[in-house]
C-alpha cells in the first residue's frame, strides 16, 4: 500500500464517505508500522461537492479529458503567438466543449447519487476555464484529486472576435508618458495581486491546519466514545454477575438456616434418647 493508491481510491468515494475511509487507511497503515504513510494519509483532505465533480469526470471520461487538456495547451499557444486564426478556430471549440463536460460532470454526479445544482456547476466550469489556461492547474485536474474547485479568475477567458481582431491586428505604439504610467499601474496590480495571493495562501495554510487539530480531536472523541460503550457494557455484565450472586448468597444462607434447625431438632432428638436410655439402665 503506498499514498498514491491510497489517495486514488479515498479520491473516487463519495465526499460523505471519505473521512470514515481515511481513517480507516491511516490505522491500517498505523497497525502496519508504516507510521509515515499514516501522516501522509492523515494530510489527505476531504473534497468538496464541486471538486468531487470534477474528479469523478476525470476518472470516468478519460477520452474528453485528453480532449480539454490538448485544447489548453493549443489555446495557451495561440494567445502565446497572437495567432488569430488559430484563437478563432480553438475559440469556438472551448466555449463547446467545456459546455458539453460541465453537462456530463453533472449527468455523472446525478448517477453516482449526488444531484448537483447551478452553483457546483459554475464552480465546475470555473475549474475547466483554469485547466484550458494554466498548465498547473490542468496537471492538479487529471490526477482527479482536487480537493477544492479551481476560482473563476484563474480560468481562461472564453475568446471573443473582438479580442481576436485584437491580437491578429497589433494595437498602434502609445506615448511615453502613458505606457510608463500604465507600466506603474501594472507593476502596483502586480504586487497587490502578489500580496493577495500570499495572503490566500497563509490563509489557506492556517485552515488546513485547524482542520487537521479538528479531525484528530474528532477521531480522539470517537475513540473515547467507543471506549465509554465497551465500559457500559462491562459495566452491565458486572452488575448482573453481581445479582445472581446475591440470590445464590440468598440461597446458600436459607440453606444453611435449614440445615442449621435439623442439626438442632437431630440433637434434641438425641437428647431425648439418650435420656430413655439411662432410664432403661437404672430400671
Amino acid at each position: 500500500m503506498d499514498i498514491d493508491t491510497v489517495a486514488d481510491e479515498l479520491y473516487a468515494l463519495r465526499p460523505e464517505d471519505f473521512t470514515a475511509a481515511r481513517n480507516t487507511r491511516m490505522a491500517a497503515a498505523r497497525t502496519a508500522g508504516d507510521r509515515a504513510l499514516a501522516e501522509k494519509i492523515g494530510k489527505l483532505r476531504r473534497p468538496s461537492l464541486a471538486a468531487w465533480v470534477s474528479n469523478l469526470l476525470v476518472r470516468e471520461r478519460p477520452e474528453e479529458v485528453q480532449a480539454l487538456l490538448r485544447l489548453g495547451e493549443g489555446l495557451r499557444r495561440a494567445h502565446h503567438d497572437l495567432d488569430g486564426g488559430q484563437l478563432r478556430e480553438l475559440g469556438g471549440r472551448q466555449k463547446t466543449l467545456i459546455r458539453a463536460l460541465s453537462r456530463e460532470a453533472g449527468q455523472l454526479a446525478a448517477e453516482a447519487g449526488h444531484p448537483v445544482g447551478e452553483d457546483v456547476g459554475r464552480e465546475v466550469e470555473a475549474t475547466l476555464h483554469a485547466v484550458l489556461a494554466d498548465p498547473e492547474a490542468a496537471g492538479e485536474w487529471a490526477k482527479g484529486r482536487l480537493v477544492r474547485p479551481f476560482e473563476a479568475i484563474v480560468g481562461f477567458p472564453e475568446v471573443s472576435p473582438t479580442a481576436v481582431r485584437r491580437a491578429a491586428t497589433p494595437p498602434p505604439p502609445t506615448p511615453r508618458p502613458a505606457k510608463r504610467r500604465d507600466d506603474e499601474a501594472l507593476s502596483r496590480a502586480r504586487r497587490d495581486a502578489d500580496t493577495a495571493v500570499r495572503e490566500l495562501r497563509a490563509l489557506e495554510d492556517e485552515a488546513a491546519v485547524a482542520g487537521r487539530e479538528h479531525e484528530t480531536v474528532q477521531e480522539r472523541t470517537a475513540q473515547l466514545q467507543q471506549r465509554i460503550s465497551e465500559l457500559t457494557e462491562e459495566l452491565s455484565r458486572v452488575e448482573e454477575d453481581h445479582r445472581q450472586a446475591r440470590q445464590e448468597e440468598r440461597q446458600a444462607r436459607e440453606k444453611l438456616r435449614a440445615v442449621e434447625r435439623r442439626v438442632r431438632e437431630a440433637g434434641r432428638r438425641a437428647d431425648a434418647a439418650t435420656a430413655r436410655l439411662e432410664r432403661h439402665q437404672r430400671s
